[in-house]
């Protein structure tokens, strides 16, 4: 967040019929690098073989031109990624690809499968031997059963057995999947560049190769790419599943998602702007100036600014080339990182009353950092305004939200943490001025995290629903 220490999930490309797909796949990553910073990995396929490359490290650094001599063909898929701590090993960075019976394949994933453990134990007794920690490779096992005649028929059947968090690209020699999960967690879209077509986590990186946007991914469709064209399958229709309801993860809109950006068939920044008018409706502040926390909370600030009438100032400055902080594996270097990410301007909030925006408090130990940054600025008083409820539970479908005993609002009053972060005033965006702000129904989207109320059974351990146990992280890290 503009502040928190947290972990997020990954961004995933792909591109069909295009004799530049590997280059076009890394600009494609960088639109998408802010939703990983530690890992990238891009696997192309020349019409017989599969060619991967991938690292530790940002799209930039990973790829060069040597990569790009062995990422030979006409398709490819890319995926970015955050590191566990621990877990920063080869093995777990993706796309994951395999030779098995039927040929190759590769798979990058975004999001968490919360039956991971149950699937993992069923393959292994089995005989099932796992090269990684990923819940991806659970997917390639699924899919590689001797039962199936085609790549295709193993996809299909296979993501029938998976539940929780997918979006998926996967490539085999001459097709591209597109594959999201029947409550449509994550986001995925399809695009047009010409006669190639082209999938992603967010319009972002349709805009930097100036692919047209043609729609999103439907929940629960499974899409075929290949020389016949674009064909979709739905695996779960006649199952319970195919009457899922919509479960889009808010905090896309609230955090994870560039404000360029439309998710959910929505824009993003205008739905932070809109948060930001809601909370200033909510929480007013007799104050002097707005300062957002950047970046994510930069168009919530906005929003407070405008429906208040107080004047925006940057306040506070990014520098560009520290990450998102919260991605970093280790609690030292996150450490290291926040104290370097933002300088505050002191001329601007000197002797000032000060409204600060910022997305959300998770532990609070950044936040409260910045209100020592102010303190010493001379700032004269500090309102904090979050730009979306208290957390109170972890999320178990990709995001890495700190078990409940770590999250500062499950723990605490509005007034404690008020009084720990030593703030004058503290208001959060409540959940209906929240969900109020965005066109869908409100229905449509899972806010879990805030409520503690989760759209799918958790299976916590091998068949065992538990909710406070550590779910598999994003990737299966």
């Amino acid at each position: 967040m503009g502040g928190e220490n947290i972990k997020h999930h990954c961004g995933i490309f792909g591109i069909y019929n295009h004799p530049q797909a590997a280059r076009l796949t890394q600009l494609g990553l960088f639109s998408l690098q802010h939703r990983g910073e530690e890992a990238a990995g891009i696997c192309a396929s020349d019409g017989e073989d599969l060619h991967l490359v991938k690292g530790w490290g940002l799209v930039g650094d990973v790829f060069d031109e040597t990569s790009f001599s062995s990422l030979r063909g006409n398709h490819a898929i890319g995926h970015v990624c955050y590191s566990m701590a621990g877990a920063s090993t080869p093995l777990n960075a993706q796309p994951y690809k395999v030779d098995y019976s039927r040929g190759q394949i590769a798979i990058a994933h975004n999001g968490n499968l919360v039956n991971a453990q149950i699937l993992r134990a069923e393959l292994e007794a089995y005989g099932s031997i796992f090269g990684s920690t990923m819940d991806s490779e659970i997917l390639i096992h699924l899919i590689a059963k001797p039962t199936y005649r085609t790549h295709e028929e193993g996809i299909v059947e296979s993501v029938k057995r998976v539940a929780g968090a997918y979006s998926l690209v996967i490539l085999t020699e001459n097709q591209l999947y597109g594959i999201r999960d029947p409550h449509g967690f994550r986001p995925l879209c399809l695009g047009k560049l010409g006669d190639s077509y082209v999938l992603a986590s967010e319009t972002c990186a349709f805009d930097l190769i100036e692919a047209k946007f043609v729609r999103e991914i439907e929940p629960g469709e499974v899409v075929v790419i290949d020389r016949k064209g674009v064909r979709s399958h739905f695996p779960q229709k006649g199952t319970r599943e195919a009457g899922a309801s919509p479960a889009h993860c808010i905090f896309e809109h609230v955090y994870f998602a560039r404000p360029d950006s439309r998710v959910f068939h929505e824009n993003v920044g205008l739905i932070r702007e809109k948060f930001g008018r809601q909370l200033a409706k909510e929480h007013p502040a007799d104050a002097d100036i707005v300062v957002p926390v950047p970046d994510s909370g930069t168009f919530a600030a906005m929003g407070f600014s405008k429906e208040s009438g107080i004047p925006m100032a940057f306040g506070f400055i990014r520098n560009h080339y520290i990450g998102r902080t919260f991605i970093s594996p280790g609690a030292s270097n996150r450490s290291f990182k926040v104290k370097i990410k933002l300088n505050l301007i002191r001329e601007i909030v000197e002797g000032k009353r000060v409204v600060v925006v910022d997305d959300s408090i998770v532990r609070g130990n950044t936040a409260k950092s910045r209100v020592k940054l102010l303190r010493a600025a001379g700032a004269k008083e500090i309102h904090m305004r979050i730009s979306c409820p208290p957390h109170v539970s972890p999320c178990y479908y990709g995001i890495d939200f700190p078990s409940k005993k770590e999250l500062l609002a499950a723990n605490y009053t509005v007034a404690e943490i008020k009084k720990f972060l030593g703030v004058e005033s503290l208001g959060y965006l409540s959940l209906e001025g929240m969900l109020g702000s965005v066109t869908r129904p409100r229905k449509d989207f899972c806010v879990a995290c805030f409520t503690g109320k989760y759209p799918t059974p958790i299976y916590g351990g091998r068949g065992k629903n538990k909710l406070e146990q550590k779910a598999v992280k994003c990737c299966g890290h």
